[in-house]
C-alpha cells in the first residue's frame, strides 16, 4: 500500500502555494475526477485531489484509465476560469505543456506531447490528461505512470518515469514537481491564453511532420500533422488541403 502523504510533503514554493486553495488526499476513491466535481469549487485558486487507488478512473471519451495502482499517480485539479468557453478550448494542450515542462526538468528524456491528451516517450504512453467542465467548475485530471510493473488489459505501448530516466519517482516528489509547474501555469493561461504555451507545444509535439490517420466515426482520412492552432485543434495537411480537427470530434493515430 502506498505511503500516505500531505501537503507539507510536496515542498511547494510560494508561487504555487499562492494558487493552492486546498489539498485533499484519500487512500481510495471511485475517480479523482468525480471526487473533485462533487466538491465545492474554490472561490479562487485551485483545489487538488489525489488518491492512491481509483476503482473507476477514466480517460478521454469515457475510457477506463488502467494502470498499476502501486506504481502510478492519479490526481485532479479543480479550478474556475474567468474565460468564455471558446478561450478555454486550448486548456488541454496548455496543461500538457506545463506537465511536460515539469517532467523534463525532473530528468525525463525523450518526452513528447501527443495531441490531444497524452504524454509519450517513443510513442509509448507515459501519462494521460482529462479536462471536464461542469458549469463554472473545470476538473483537470492527470494519470501518470511512475514505476509500473504491468498494465493488465492495455494493448497500447506504455512506459513510466523510471524508464524515462527519472531516478526518484516517489509520489510526493513527483506530485510536488508537477504542481509547482501546473498551478502557476493555469493562472498564466487565464491571463495570456495559449500564446504563452505555443512555442513549447511545438518543441514537445510528437505528431508534427508525421503521417497520421484521422478517425471520425466511420470516416477515415490520412494526412500529415502540421501542429496545432490557437484554439488547440490539430492541423492536418490532407490531399484536398489543410484542415483543423478538434478533440471532441476525432481520434488520431500515427499512420504506419
Amino acid at each position: 500500500m502506498p505511503e500516505a502523504f500531505g501537503e507539507r510533503d510536496l515542498a511547494l514554493d510560494d508561487a504555487t502555494l499562492g494558487e493552492l486553495a486546498g489539498f485533499h488526499h484519500a487512500d481510495a476513491v471511485d475517480s479523482t475526477q468525480d471526487w473533485a466535481l462533487r466538491s465545492p469549487l474554490p472561490a479562487r485558486g485551485a483545489a487538488v485531489f489525489v488518491a492512491d487507488r481509483q476503482s473507476a478512473g477514466r480517460g478521454r471519451r469515457g475510457r477506463a484509465w488502467q494502470t498499476d495502482p502501486e506504481g502510478a499517480l492519479a490526481f485532479t485539479v479543480l479550478r474556475r476560469f474567468a474565460l468564455p468557453p471558446m478561450r478555454l478550448a486550448p486548456l488541454g494542450p496548455a496543461v500538457g505543456v506545463a506537465v511536460a515542462r515539469a517532467l523534463h526538468d525532473a530528468g525525463a528524456s525523450g518526452l513528447r506531447l501527443k495531441w490531444p491528451n497524452d504524454l509519450v516517450v517513443d510513442d509509448a504512453k507515459l501519462a494521460g490528461l482529462l479536462i471536464e467542465a461542469r458549469g463554472e467548475a473545470v476538473a483537470i485530471g492527470i494519470g501518470l505512470n511512475l514505476a509500473v510493473d504491468a498494465v493488465p488489459g492495455v494493448e497500447q505501448p506504455w512506459t513510466d518515469l523510471r524508464r524515462a530516466g527519472v531516478a526518484d519517482v516517489a509520489r510526493p516528489r513527483i506530485l510536488g514537481v508537477v504542481l509547482r509547474a501546473l498551478l502557476p501555469a493555469l493562472a498564466e493561461f487565464e491571463r495570456e491564453g495559449f500564446a504563452a504555451f505555443a512555442e513549447d507545444w511545438a518543441r514537445f509535439d510528437a505528431l508534427a511532420g508525421r503521417p497520421v490517420r484521422v478517425l471520425a466515426g466511420e470516416r477515415v482520412e490520412d494526412g500529415v500533422a502540421i501542429g496545432i492552432d490557437a484554439g488547440g485543434g490539430l492541423r492536418v495537411r490532407h490531399a484536398d488541403g489543410d484542415r483543423v480537427h478538434h478533440a471532441g470530434e476525432v481520434s488520431v493515430r500515427v499512420a504506419a
